[in-house]
């Protein structure tokens, strides 16, 4: 039985406030979360699933990339233009690197010890090099426009072919860039003909908003937000080779390299999506908590960790067990801070439980052509709604530490 035929919430760690990113730390066994609300990085405990540190960072934190080779996590302060890299050791800041207006995604590239992070206000990418903690190159990406504010908005590295894939949010498109020169090298656009429209394929939606690389495939899963549907680019000719309908408005997606699964955060609808990679379908629906924003794959325990920015939570889905738990985030905290400037599955034998309630059951695999236009809508008030948040904050005298 595969890893998608028994899903179910493990447990649910509990007073996240905004947690909007995730990244898994495989040395340590820890899951970091993004706090946007109070400017902080939380450390879970994969063992315990509690709360072991909170680390201080700049003002709006809204990105995570663990870096393998140097025991760190780096962290897009998105309301100040800087990057914080944490050093797993001792959970303490040990570089605030600036880079361009507005960073909001980040992707570690192992073969170079490079980050590479897509700064959403100024259409570019900075690539910080992990040895001197600086930025090497800014690369100019997406297009200038009246939504210039939402691209370039997701990063993926493929690791097969030493390339890293941007999401422009604004056009429907992906920019691709070498690793060997940090030089742009090929644009897929998610409806021309070359990649499938004619298929039906333009159903997708043309505002990628997250991205995830699948290893065994050389395939990039793409949430687009205006279409509750996931493209799948092949790597091999930077065509859209696939595409599915999910849940509504999907905001992110996280690979498990183990079953060979893409989990798909649907905000909208509370719930995370399972599509097999075998056959590009969704194979499970798992009801999580309120707005799940933001996935991630514990390699070591076979989990999946959904950042809830609504719920405040963090749900954790696994192998079903015969019961769930809820962890206050309260428990064994320590503070550290920095001195440097649903649906019903398709599945059958699925059993979910959420952290307050049963989601209640959605199929997301019928979902009728005449909803995308209401899906749409959907997507672009969660972005707009985000984003004002967002410059409401930094307007706030209370939120303006650097």
């Amino acid at each position: 039985m595969s890893f998608a035929d028994a899903q179910t919430v493990l447990a649910t760690v509990g007073k996240v406030p905004n947690p909007v990113a995730l990244a898994y730390d495989s040395s340590k066994g820890e899951m970091f979360v993004a706090d946007y609300q109070d400017n902080t990085v939380l450390v879970i405990s994969d063992a315990t699933n509690s709360v072991v540190a909170t680390i201080a960072v700049r003002t709006d934190p809204f990105a995570l990339a663990y870096d393998s080779s140097k025991g760190e996590v780096f962290v897009a302060n998105n309301g100040n233009s800087t990057v914080s890299v944490i050093a797993d050791a001792n959970n303490s800041v040990v570089a605030t690197v600036a880079v361009g207006s507005g960073p909001i995604a980040l992707a570690y590239d192992s073969s170079k010890g490079e980050v590479f992070v897509a700064n959403h206000n100024d259409n570019t990418v900075s690539i910080i090099s992990d040895a001197t903690d600086s930025v090497v190159k800014t690369l100019s990406v997406g297009v200038s426009g009246i939504f210039q504010t939402y691209t370039p908005r997701a990063l993926a590295y493929d690791s097969s072919r030493g390339e890293v894939f941007v999401a422009n949010f604004a056009n429907g498109t992906l920019s691709v860039i070498s690793d060997v020169n940090n030089s742009i090298v090929a644009t897929v656009h998610l409806t021309s003909p070359e990649s499938g429209a004619g298929n039906g394929l333009k159903f997708a939606g043309t505002e990628p908003i997250a991205l995830a690389y699948d290893s065994s495939k050389g395939e990039v899963f793409v949430a687009n937000d205006d279409g509750s549907a996931v493209s799948v680019i092949s790597d091999a000719n930077n065509s859209v080779v696939a595409a599915m309908l999910v849940g509504t408005g999907p905001v992110a997606v996280g690979y498990d390299s183990s079953n060979g699964d893409v989990f798909v955060a649907n905000s909208q609808d509370n719930t995370v999506s399972v599509v097999s990679d075998a056959n590009n379908s969704v194979v499970a629906t798992v009801p999580v908590g309120k707005g799940p924003f933001a996935v991630a794959y514990d390699s070591s325990k076979d989990e999946v960790f959904v950042a809830n920015v609504d719920g405040n939570t963090v749900s954790v889905i696994g192998a079903s067990p015969s019961s769930t738990t809820t962890t206050p985030s309260s428990s064994s905290t320590s503070t550290t801070t920095s001195s440097t400037p649903s649906s019903t599955a398709t599945s059958t034998s699925d059993s979910v439980v959420s952290s307050a309630a049963k989601a209640p059951a959605v199929n997301s695999n019928v979902v009728a052509f005449a909803a995308v236009d209401v899906a749409i809508l959907v997507g672009l008030v969660t972005a707009i709604a985000l984003d004002v948040r967002r410059r409401r904050r930094r307007a706030a005298p209370a939120n303006a530490a650097t």
